[in-house]
């Protein structure tokens, strides 16, 4: 095609790119000063630390629902190790196993004594506030000044948590989310360890995946170990329990072997709970039941503290009671139930890292040279 001159159209060139000379204008956000800028950054970790600090504030119950799937998942990876060491199957299937075999004991226990322990279930807070009442008259009948709004407050403060344990056991299970999401977490978590594992170390430097290894390595150790003793002393004291307290004909038995026994899992504040419990029944009944309930707390806490817990203390994690006290207390305040139940776990595994890194410590630290013969003092 042609213009009108007669010669081809000229298609029009692209305009040329601005020359080095004109370059895109430095940012205005750019700090000039090497020293500011240095000074700038350490700040913004600063920053990102405290917001990291707030922001775990504000899901911290979530994340102690997370921890408490990694408790599960190391109820069950006991549980399959244990099967390993008779059954020569593949580490899935051994999950399946203690999988089932927990299903059919709860589907057991809710099928043969689902209704009476919710009858006794139902029956209990009642009892409890009658001793409780029976034991502020007492207390004044002896001169003690105590303000009855304030027992009976603390008294159903009390019974709120124990009354989740009972409903939990009765059938009408509270916080059913909150435990389907740990059950859940702590399945997967069990059946494929290494992958989160291998996670979480993808997102740690290089020099360092092989020290999170190992302490993660110990912390699955001493988390078996730790709550295979528990397991252990919650079937003892439920069983014993339970076997006296039938012999004896005390109301409740069941329920209260139960609470025992669930209530074992939280060293000291547990025992006592349960035992308050099962000596405000006895009362109930009469003088001689009340004392046999006594009798039966100090047998089963004498046996277990001096056979039960020395059998198996060797190969758990070794917790000061001060200690856990105290972390069962701040756990107990942040949250709740929950949270007594998660205090002992949590301290366990900060003290094995705290160990851990005192390991760390010492080995980098260099070994200091013997003193020359010259800086010994004389007579040395």
């Amino acid at each position: 095609m042609t213009s009108a001159t007669g010669g081809a159209d000229q298609v029009p060139a692209p305009p040329e790119p601005d020359s080095a000379a004109d370059p895109i204008a430095a940012s205005p956000t750019r700090i000039a000063n090497p020293a500011l800028r240095f000074e700038a950054k350490k700040a913004m970790v600063w920053v990102a630390i405290v917001g990291l600090a707030v922001l775990s504030v504000y899901i911290a119950s979530s994340l102690l629902v997370i921890f408490g799937a990694f408790v599960f998942a190391s109820l069950i990876d006991g549980g399959a190790r244990l099967l390993g060491r008779v059954l020569p199957i593949a580490r899935k299937w051994r999950i399946a196993l203690v999988l089932l075999l927990a299903t059919a004991f709860f589907v057991w226990l809710a099928s043969f004594a689902g209704s009476q322990i919710s009858q006794q279930a139902a029956q209990f807070p009642t009892t409890i506030y009658q001793q409780a009442g029976r034991l502020i008259a007492w207390l004044r009948e002896q001169g003690f000044a105590i303000n009855q709004g304030d027992i009976e407050g603390y008294v159903a403060q009390a019974m709120d948590g124990i009354g989740t344990v009972t409903r939990a056991i009765g059938g009408i299970f509270g916080g059913l989310t909150t435990l389907f999401l740990i059950m859940v977490i702590g399945i997967y978590l069990a059946v494929e360890p290494h992958l989160y594992e291998r996670g979480s170390a993808w997102m740690i430097p290089a020099d360092r995946r092989e020290s999170f290894y190992e302490t993660a390595s110990r912390m699955g150790e001493a988390m078996r170990r730790l709550m295979a003793g528990r397991i252990v002393g919650m079937v003892f004291e439920g069983l014993f329990t339970y076997a006296l307290l039938a012999w004896w004909g005390v109301p409740m038995a069941a329920l209260l072997a139960i609470l025992t026994g669930l209530l074992a899992f939280i060293p000291n504040i547990g025992a006592l709970i349960s035992g308050a419990l099962m000596v405000l029944v006895g009362f109930s009944v009469d003088t001689n039941t009340g004392l046999f309930t006594i009798f039966v707390y100090f047998f089963v806490q004498t046996f277990d503290g001096y056979v039960i817990i020395p059998l198996i203390a060797k190969k758990t994690v070794d917790l000061a009671p001060g200690l856990v006290l105290a972390m069962q207390l701040i756990m107990g305040v942040l949250f709740g139930l929950m949270g007594l139940f998660l205090a002992d776990p949590l301290l366990a595994m900060i003290k094995v890292a705290l160990e851990r890194r005192s390991e760390e410590n010492m080995a980098e630290e260099p070994t200091p040279a013997p003193p020359s013969p010259q800086e010994l003092p004389v007579g040395a």
